[in-house]
C-alpha cells in the first residue's frame, strides 16, 4: 500500500513538471502595438477651379458727382500653380451687374444715369498659402458696360480698364474652396451723350465672395 501511494506521489510530481515546462515553452504574448497619430498631407492649391461669386459696387464716381452703387452676380473659371508656399494663378470671371449712379449735368443742371450692366476680368494672382488658407494680391484687365442715360437722349459702350485687388481663399472640405476679395476697377470714360457731348466715367470699389470646385 505505502509503494502504491509512492508510486502516485511520483507520478503526480512527474505531471506537474512536465506540465510546468510545457507552459514555460509557450510563446509570451505580446502586446499590440501603437498605432502611429495620422499627420494630414498639406494642402495643394495646384489644379484648374470652377466657381460662382456674388458681391456688390459702391463709390468711386460717375464724372457727375454721384457714386454708384449695386450687386452682382457670375462665374469663375482659373489655374493655380503652387510652389513651396508660394501660389500664382490665372483667373477670369464675368458678372451680371446692377452697378448705377444719377448725378446732375455740369451743362444743363439735368439728372444723368451711369450704369454698368456687366463686368469682367481677366487678373493675374500671386499668393502665399499656410496650409488650406491663401492669400493673394491680384490685378489685370478690366471690360464692362458703360451706359449714360438724360433727359436728352443716351449712349452706351463696352470699355477695358484694370482692376487691382486683393482676397482670402480657404479650403472647405474635399475639392470645395471658399473666398472672400476686394477690388477696385477703373473702365475710363464711356459714349459721348447727344448734344451736350458729355460722357460718364465709371470706378467701383468691388466686395464680394465666391465658392469654387477644384479639379
Amino acid at each position: 500500500m505505502k509503494a502504491v501511494l509512492l508510486a502516485t506521489v511520483g507520478v503526480a510530481a512527474m505531471a506537474a513538471g512536465l506540465a510546468t515546462a510545457s507552459a514555460a515553452d509557450l510563446p509570451r504574448r505580446e502586446m499590440p502595438a501603437k498605432a502611429p497619430p495620422y499627420i494630414a498631407p498639406i494642402y495643394n492649391w495646384t489644379g484648374f477651379y470652377l466657381g460662382i461669386n456674388g458681391g456688390g459696387g459702391f463709390g468711386g464716381g460717375t464724372g457727375f458727382g454721384a457714386n454708384a452703387s449695386g450687386g452682382m452676380v457670375g462665374g469663375t473659371l482659373g489655374y493655380n500653380w503652387q510652389a513651396g508656399q508660394g501660389v500664382f494663378g490665372l483667373e477670369t470671371d464675368l458678372d451680371w451687374t446692377n452697378i448705377k449712379g444719377t448725378g446732375i449735368s455740369g451743362l444743363t443742371g439735368l439728372p444723368v444715369e451711369t450704369k454698368n450692366d456687366y463686368l469682367g476680368t481677366v487678373r493675374g494672382r500671386i499668393g502665399y498659402a499656410w496650409d488650406r488658407v491663401l492669400l493673394y494680391a491680384t490685378g489685370g484687365l478690366a471690360y464692362g458696360s458703360i451706359k449714360t442715360t438724360a433727359p436728352f437722349g443716351s449712349a452706351s459702350e463696352t470699355k477695358a480698364g484694370y482692376t487691382v485687388g486683393g482676397g482670402l481663399e480657404f479650403a472647405v472640405a474635399g475639392p470645395w474652396t471658399a473666398k472672400v476679395e476686394y477690388l477696385y476697377v477703373d473702365l475710363g470714360r464711356g459714349a459721348a451723350l447727344p448734344f451736350t457731348g458729355e460722357d460718364s466715367r465709371f470706378r467701383t470699389n468691388i466686395v464680394r465672395a465666391g465658392l469654387n470646385y477644384r479639379f
